[in-house]
């Protein structure tokens, strides 16, 4: 298992090296945010200057390699935009989008589950065929539009729910989080479940088409010619067989959807990373995009590091074969 660990340990970092690359050189190809930070009638002195002071003289391996020992120190750099150390301003945005992120998945993962195998192990009945139907319909529907929809249904209409914004916080490890209070919990239900329905589609049609395949399997018709009652069927065989693509799948959407929140976090005036990745772009603020992206890129790594080691601990054949390797 040792020797398991080290190998993805030694991938992880390659990838994140590689990653950092990658980002670096397509951030800093776009654009001259000289042009946006310095106003036009600026003269050719003061250009040079803060062309000087932001570093950007140097060449652009020389700008990579400064910027890569500050990140093995962990600094990201300094905004250019708001002065401010890009990992303090991110990390003050992350917990939002964590939260959000998080609330998702679950209601996701504990809603689409269960749904996904009682439409597999009923496949015929009516309720199973609406399932289904639902589970497209979250796959189709654009998500601004479903944000647009539940903000005039429950915000506008019915005046069930707040329409943006985060709500009050309560503070646990100088972190604020907005699902420990009931109005908290109110800003926060539209957004996740807004950004939930993909994600709840996905789990159902897996867990369906898996616990289909399990049971047509001799595994469950040994299991039924024991006399073992169907509800211990599913919980120590079906689920158990299923759990490996479920564990992949929460890990890679909990990971996309830190990456990916910027329509919700748009729709919903939600003050996570998202949003700020935006407003970067828009002032070509590079050190705040580099970090961002190197972050969501080290968050893919480690999510697919856990998620393997999770697929070792619940199939030895991985670890004897890692230490084979």
């Amino acid at each position: 298992m040792l020797g398991y660990i080290i190998q993805r340990l030694l991938q992880a970092a390659l990838v994140m090296l590689a990653m950092s690359a990658l980002v670096f050189v397509g951030v800093y190809a776009i654009g001259n945010p000289i042009d946006v930070l310095i106003s036009p009638d600026a003269t050719q002195d003061i250009r040079e200057a803060a062309i000087r002071h932001y570093g950007l003289d140097l060449p652009l391996w020389q700008q990579y390699l400064a910027f890569l020992g500050r990140l093995l120190r962990g600094d990201l750099g300094t905004s250019f935009v708001l002065n401010i150390p890009v990992t303090d301003l991110v990390f003050s945005r992350l917990p939002a989008t964590l939260e959000l992120a998080l609330a998702s998945v679950l209601i996701g993962a504990f809603i689409g589950i269960p749904l996904g195998v009682y439409a597999g192990y009923r496949p015929e009945s009516p309720l199973s065929r609406g399932i289904m139907a639902f589970s497209v319909l979250g796959f189709s529907v654009p998500t601004f539009w479903i944000g647009l929809i539940l903000i005039l249904t429950f915000a506008v209409n019915l005046d069930w729910l707040p329409a943006g914004d985060r709500g009050p916080t309560v503070e646990v490890l100088g972190v604020g989080w907005s699902f420990l209070t009931w109005e908290g919990l109110q800003f926060l239900l539209l957004p996740a479940l807004n950004l939930s329905l993909f994600k709840l589609a996905m789990m159902i049609r897996l867990s369906r088409a898996g616990t289909r395949e399990v049971m047509l399997s001799d595994t469950v018709k040994f299991a039924r010619a024991a006399g073992l009652s169907e509800l211990t069927i599913l919980r120590r065989h079906v689920l158990r067989l299923i759990s490996i693509p479920l564990v992949t799948v929460f890990g890679l959407e909990f990971g996309s959807t830190l990456a990916f929140a910027v329509v919700t976090e748009t729709i919903f005036s939600w003050p996570g990373v998202g949003k700020l990745i935006i407003d970067s772009i828009t002032s070509l603020d590079r050190p705040v995009m580099v970090g961002y992206l190197v972050l969501v890129a080290f968050l893919f790594v480690t999510i697919n590091l856990v998620v393997d080691l999770t697929y070792a601990l619940l199939d030895p054949r991985l670890r004897r074969g890692g230490r084979a390797a």
